[in-house]
């Protein structure tokens, strides 16, 4: 899906205002504010490279080269990070199709990712396939409501990680799309899919009461919304009791801004996307007063590489 031309021009404007967000939290946050900023991407679809410069609407963004950069830029001048991954690592690209998501992976591990959850593509090469490329993960794969007993993945996967960043706790579950119709069965093995909705509500209230963390995040390969009755993370948002934050993917949006929802408890949830294949990157900056609550101070799209054709 192209990104156009002025929400290009817009985004642009906003990777120079995501390195300078440090300085401007600074008014807002004190030592009993302190500030989490959360990285994310989603539906990167092995687009290890940046686009090709051909003339094409999004010819010379993405690319791991230029992400890794920005992340790192971002990490010399931001104390509390989180670098996010929403699934669908894999395929979209030759590098997949020859070394079956191994590149992707160590990319991946080499930005020093802190977690990510799954996608159906990435069973595209068998969930035996994904197990094996776990071996150069650095970081943990989360999801909640896939029951992979019996299959290469058992073991291998958590239903949460929690982070502990500066004097902030926070708790990250993942939650993947219902396999059946996307992906073949001789693909998943016997991976059992389970309702997202119970699954991120019961490990959300453990993250909260047993757990207590200051932040919950839901990294969600559902979908932003749908016109019909399948489970989004739009119904996810609306029927969650403790998540705070769903970072989407699935449905490739790029959302101008995060969309915000309330919950069953009446509290807002945070949700966003952006797009696919590694054309930007989302950064969330919240800060957290003394009782606890946390607000949403700064968000930005950041373009990825550099664009050179209209």
């Amino acid at each position: 899906m192209p990104i156009d031309r002025r929400a290009f021009i817009r985004n642009s404007g906003l990777a120079t205002a995501a390195l300078m967000a440090p300085a401007m939290l600074q008014a807002k946050a004190t030592e009993s504010s302190p500030t989490l900023t959360i990285l994310h991407t989603n539906d990167v679809h092995s687009r290890l490279e940046p686009f090709p410069n051909d003339g094409s609407r999004n010819a010379g963004l993405g690319g791991v080269a230029a992400r890794a950069s920005m992340i790192a830029q971002i990490r010399k001048e931001a104390s509390n990070v989180l670098l996010l991954d929403a699934g669908d690592m894999f395929q979209g690209t030759p590098y997949f199709n020859v070394y079956k998501g191994e590149p992707e992976i160590k990319a991946m591990s080499m930005m020093g990712y802190d977690a990510a959850t799954m996608g159906n593509h990435d069973f595209d090469a068998g969930i035996d396939n994904f197990a094996q490329q776990l071996t150069h993960a650095s970081f943990p794969i989360l999801v909640c409501n896939y029951d992979f007993t019996g299959t290469p993945m058992e073991g291998k996967a958590h239903p949460y990680k929690i982070f502990q960043k500066g004097d902030i706790k926070v708790g990250v579950l993942g939650v993947g799309i219902e396999l059946k119709g996307l992906v073949p069965e001789n693909l998943s093995g016997k991976t059992s899919y389970q309702d997202p909705v119970i699954k991120a509500n019961e490990v959300a209230d453990e993250l909260r009461k047993k757990h207590k963390c200051d932040m919950i995040i839901c990294l969600s390969h559902l979908g932003d919304r749908y016109n019909d009755d399948r489970i989004s993370d739009e119904l996810l948002a609306k029927e969650t009791y403790e998540i705070d934050l769903i970072i989407g993917a699935h449905t490739h949006r790029f959302f101008e801004e995060p969309r915000k929802y309330k919950n069953r408890k009446k509290s807002d949830v945070i949700v966003n996307q952006v797009g696919w294949a590694g054309i930007q990157l989302g950064r969330l900056d919240f800060v957290f007063n003394r009782s606890g609550k946390k607000d949403l101070a700064q968000s930005h799209t950041v373009v990825i590489g550099k664009k050179t054709s209209d």
